[in-house]
C-alpha cells in the first residue's frame, strides 16, 4: 500500500505520528479483511471450468428474500432465479396483464413441458429463466415495481433497454415489442426444498434445451 508524500510529512510530525499510524494500521486492516473473505465470496460461484463444461449447478434457495432475484451462470449463460411473491404471482393471472402477452398458455416450446403452465415454472414461488432477450441476445433488467417510467400499464417483470422489448414475471413476452417469444427456462429440478439443480432435469423427463425455438 503506497503513502503519499502528504501523509509522511504528517507522520513525521512528532504531534501527529501516533495518530497517522492508527489511521494507516486501521487501512491496512480493512484491505487484510477484504482479502480475507474473498475466498469465501468466491467459493460460493461455480468454476469457470465447471461452467465452460455445462455441468449441472447447485444453487441454494434459503438466502433469497421474496421478491429478490439473483444471476448466476450455467453454459456461459445468465440464468435469472427470482422468488416471486404473491402479488407478482397474481399479476401473471390477472385478465388485464395477460391480455398484454403475445404467448400467455407457452405454447412455443420456449420451455420443459413441466413448466409449461401459466408460471413457467415447477413451483410458482420460484422463477427459473435464461436472462437473455430473443429478439437481439441483450439482457433485461429485472424491474419489478409496477407504473414508474415505463407507464401505468407497467404490472413489472423485465424490459429490454436495448430495444425495449417486455416480459413478465414469468418471462412471457409482450406482444407489440420487438422480441418474438418468451424467454427460455432452462432444464432443472429440486434437488432437495431449498436447492435447484440447473442443467438436469426432474428424474423421468429427458427433454433437450438445444429443441427451443430461439436463444
Amino acid at each position: 500500500m503506497s503513502v503519499s508524500a502528504e501523509d509522511r510529512e504528517l507522520a513525521g510530525t512528532g504531534a501527529n505520528r501516533r495518530d497517522f499510524l492508527v489511521l494507516l494500521a486501521g487501512a491496512l486492516s480493512v484491505v487484510g479483511a477484504a482479502a480475507a473473505i474473498w475466498p469465501f465470496i468466491d467459493s460460493m460461484n461455480p468454476a469457470s471450468d465447471v461452467i465452460a463444461a455445462g455441468a449441472p449447478i447447485d444453487f441454494d434457495l434459503s438466502p433469497l428474500k421474496p421478491g429478490q432475484q439473483i444471476l448466476i451462470m450455467w453454459q456461459s449463460k445468465p440464468i435469472f432465479v427470482v422468488r416471486r411473491t404473491a402479488a407478482y404471482l397474481d399479476t401473471l393471472r390477472k385478465p388485464q396483464d395477460i391480455k398484454l402477452l403475445r404467448d400467455p398458455n407457452s405454447h412455443v416450446n420456449q420451455q420443459p413441458p413441466y413448466a409449461e403452465n401459466w408460471h413457467r415454472s415447477i413451483v410458482p414461488e420460484y422463477a427459473v429463466l435464461v436472462g437473455i432477450c430473443t429478439h437481439l441476445g441483450c439482457i433485461p433488467h429485472f424491474v419489478p415495481k409496477a407504473g414508474g417510467f415505463l407507464g401505468p400499464s407497467w404490472p413489472g417483470g423485465y424490459f429490454c433497454p436495448c430495444h425495449g422489448s417486455k416480459y413478465d414475471f414469468a418471462g412471457r413476452v409482450w406482444t407489440g415489442v420487438p422480441a418474438p417469444y418468451n424467454l427460455p427456462v432452462p432444464p432443472y429440478h429440486f434437488v432437495d426444498n431449498t436447492t435447484i439443480r440447473i442443467g438436469e432435469n426432474p428424474k423421468g423427463s429427458n427433454w433437450e434445451f438445444s429443441s427451443i425455438v430461439q436463444l
